[in-house]
């Protein structure tokens, strides 16, 4: 049903941000980001259910999966990035939205160094 609530208030507040944008479009920005807002906290609950049961199934394995925790922060980092960008673009800040996910790469990238580093060696050891 969340996906039903998050459709109905993409619509409506689309329709709404495109009756105002001609007389008020500071308001329509406004009615964007407060959906956009909205939308995300409804499917908040839903991701943090995700990331719990992989935390479960992490803590249940052997080492084999020590990075999971590590992949989980890598996509919570490309998730809440790509977020923030289309705010930006819907906002007309399509500047700051490409330096958002520019930021977002370069953390990806300094999370993932122990587990390029860790491939590295397993290729080097198997040579």
């Amino acid at each position: 049903m969340d996906i039903m609530q998050v459709v109905a208030i993409g619509i409506i507040a689309a329709i709404l941000s495109l009756t105002i944008k001609k007389q008020v479009p500071e308001m329509a920005l406004m009615i964007s980001l407060a959906a956009s807002v909205l939308i995300f906290f409804i499917i908040l609950p839903r991701l943090a259910a995700v990331f719990d049961v992989l935390s479960v199934i992490t803590s249940h394995t052997s080492g084999e999966f020590r990075y999971v925790d590590t992949l989980i922060r890598i996509v919570g980092i490309a998730y809440i990035a790509e977020f923030g960008a289309q705010v930006c673009k819907d906002a007309g800040e399509g500047a700051i939205a490409s330096k958002i996910e520019l930021s977002g790469k370069a953390l990806i990238m300094v999370m993932s160094a122990p587990i390029i580093f860790s491939l590295l060696n397993l290729i080097m050891a198997a040579l």
